[in-house]
């Protein structure tokens, strides 16, 4: 019998024997603990995991640009023999050889919020990124009267989410706007105060600059701290990406323009779902793409936009 056929037949007697997948550990790794979209993602994690009677075992890196870290989570789950592994990567290409480890010793992986090259996942659960980004670029170009300079507060190399968005704003830009020009691109380094640094840059070499849009939550909060204390809020346009207690002040503050926010609580649920599903012998969907919210300053007071951007984490 194939390793994979024996492990999933050992799970399947495993869940059967106690009535549900009260057995089955999942391993959720995520790219930095400590960031607020992470928070409530880990909201929708444990919703999933008390829904399917699962145990969620939740770590990443300190750090996002710290993927030898991230590397080493993996292949200690891998090491406990977790029953399945959820994994939002820090870098696609690093993580794509670990990840591959996982799946070659039978161990069913689904990827969530950030790609992973290679193939042989359960699911791929993220926000529709590019799209995203498509969708800033044209409000950004809306808002400035569809010409003048505008920058990107980019995140970092190697993310695939954040690199998905950038690319859609950019690429937006040049085909749709002739008479908007792309006068600046830096990355934050997933630092607020680097992303702050690198937003006054912008500033400061390029006076006229009409807009900036700022592709994470790193980097949306640099962002808003460089318009703030330049004291040009309401007059340098503002699209910033995930959302946070400063994100809401500035939007309400009018630093902000447009707050683009994933449902960050229902990518980790459905990233456990798909593995409990898998895991109960079921075929899970390939691809689950969602939608980013546009949120202005007149919809901070609805109910529902209030449980997107502060889902409950405990």
């Amino acid at each position: 019998m194939r390793l994979q056929s024996r492990r999933s037949l050992l799970v399947t007697v495993g869940l059967a024997g106690c009535g549900g997948p009260s057995q089955a550990k999942i391993g959720v790794i995520v790219k930095a603990v400590g960031h607020l979209f992470f928070a409530a993602v880990h909201a929708g994690v444990k919703r999933a995991a008390k829904e399917y009677g699962i145990e969620a075992v939740w770590n990443g890196p300190t750090d996002e640009t710290d993927s030898p870290r991230q590397i080493q989570i993996l292949d200690s789950m891998i090491a406990q023999r977790v029953s399945a592994i959820a994994i939002s990567a820090c870098d696609e290409r690093a993580l794509a050889a670990p990840v591959k480890r996982a799946i070659d010793q039978g161990i069913p992986v689904t990827v969530f919020d950030s790609a992973v090259e290679g193939s042989g996942f359960v699911t791929f659960v993220a926000t529709d990124n590019f799209k995203a980004g498509c969708d800033a670029a044209r409000e950004l170009a809306k808002m400035i009267g569809e010409k003048g300079k505008v920058g990107v507060v980019m995140h970092k190399p190697g993310g695939a989410s954040t690199s998905q968005r950038e690319r859609g704003f950019q690429e937006t830009i040049a085909k749709e706007f002739p008479n908007v020009t792309v006068a600046a691109s830096q990355y934050g380094m997933a630092d607020r105060a680097k992303a702050r640094a690198a937003a006054e840059n912008m500033i400061t070499a390029h006076p006229d600059l009409a807009g900036i849009f700022a592709s994470s939550e790193a980097s949306s909060l640099g962002a808003i701290q460089a318009i703030a204390t330049r004291g040009l809020s309401g007059k340098l346009r503002l699209i910033t990406f995930d959302t946070s207690e400063a994100h809401r002040e500035a939007l309400r503050g009018g630093t902000i323009d447009v707050m683009m926010v994933q449902d960050s609580a229902r990518i980790g649920y459905e990233a456990v779902k798909s593995l409990a599903e898998k895991l109960r012998g079921g075929t899970p969907v390939a691809r689950i793409d969602l939608p980013v919210r546009q949120i202005r300053k007149a919809d901070l007071d609805k109910p529902e936009i209030a449980e997107l951007i502060s889902p409950p984490t405990q």
